[in-house]
């Protein structure tokens, strides 16, 4: 299915191809936020968060704009980060894109290929070193623009059709509703091994006993479950969701926007009094933890032994979900 409304505009980030990695479309009172690497299941790399992050802040800045839909083309959502961007090893590196830390010229190549904000002196890394106040920075470097969602004065409808798994949750968690289609799936399969949530919305969302219940075993969850947990708040047959997104979204034209602005406001800050940001940090830094264990170097060694769909499908098959999901 394409959550695509079909409507054209300009892209917020060029990525290599010919076309925009993320799409940006008016639509009167709606703004529309697509990711658009179909080929690759949208997942996501720089250009792909940087392209969402500028999307909000076009539409933030948009007179016009009272809402704001973040969905994707293809038959996905967003799979998470792009773990296997080019087959290369992952060593020294988050559960994103990355290249092989050999060396100093690799590991700042994979910094800046991520936008990493961290650039102080030091001395050059030895082999397969991890720096964990830079892993720390640019990570938290993500999490600042996917919190440019939760922190928009507007609110952002978040479409999952297909699949949203690890880093897609990340993001699409910061919206301030979720709508779902009925076969599609949602869930953190990191916890496993190689990560731990950096916005850490899951318990916010969902109480105790759910956020253990999914993030210690990384189960995927239907939209069925999601719903009856209060992980989303609409669910629908997959040709309705877009349509019935977008209506939603139109509703909410006729309500004042700054009405919108302080509810919106009003019921964030209560979530930011029961800690958020200082969760958000421990997640952050656990992430980088998570990806530099002797389990986790041996887990991405294994990509280039056993192939990287062979190392995943061996990951889920215990769980049967995700890659081993019964058909």
């Amino acid at each position: 299915m394409d959550a695509d409304t079909g409507t054209a505009g300009s892209g917020a980030a060029e990525g290599s191809g010919p076309e925009p990695v993320v799409l940006y479309t008016e639509a009167d009172t709606v703004a529309f936020i697509t990711l658009n690497r179909p080929e690759r299941m949208n997942t996501l790399t720089e250009g792909v968060i940087a392209g969402v992050a500028d999307g909000i802040d076009r539409a933030t800045a948009s007179r016009n704009v009272r809402s704001i839909v973040l969905q994707g083309n293809g038959p996905t959502l967003t799979a998470g980060y792009d773990l296997n961007p080019g087959g290369g090893s992952t060593r020294g590196g988050s559960h994103g894109n990355v290249a092989a830390s050999t060396g100093e010229s690799s590991s700042e190549e994979f910094y800046d290929t991520w936008g990493s904000p961290y650039s102080a002196p030091g001395p050059k890394p030895r082999e397969g070193a991890w720096d964990p106040v830079r892993d720390w920075q640019f990570m938290g470097h993500n999490v600042k623009r996917f919190m440019k969602i939760w922190e928009c004065p507007k609110p952002v409808l978040g479409q999952i059709h297909g699949w949203a798994i690890g880093g897609a949750t990340d993001m699409i968690l910061c919206c301030d509703l979720l709508f779902m289609a009925s076969d599609a799936h949602i869930g953190y399969a990191p916890s496993r091994i190689y990560g731990t949530p950096t916005t850490m919305m899951w318990v916010y969302r969902l109480g105790l006993e759910h956020a253990k219940q999914f993030l210690l075993s990384g189960d995927a969850i239907d939209a069925e479950t999601a719903h009856r947990i209060g992980l989303v708040a609409y669910v629908y047959p997959p040709e309705e969701l877009g349509d019935r997104v977008e209506a939603f979204a139109r509703k909410l034209a006729h309500i004042p926007a700054n009405q919108l602005a302080l509810n919106k406001l009003l019921i964030n800050q209560a979530f930011e009094n029961m800690g958020l940001r200082t969760s958000q940090l421990l997640g952050t830094f656990f992430d980088g933890v998570t990806r530099h264990t002797e389990e986790a170097y041996r887990w991405v060694e294994d990509f280039e032994t056993k192939g990287f769909r062979q190392v995943i499908a061996e990951r889920d098959a215990p769980h049967g979900d995700y890659g081993e999901r019964p058909r």
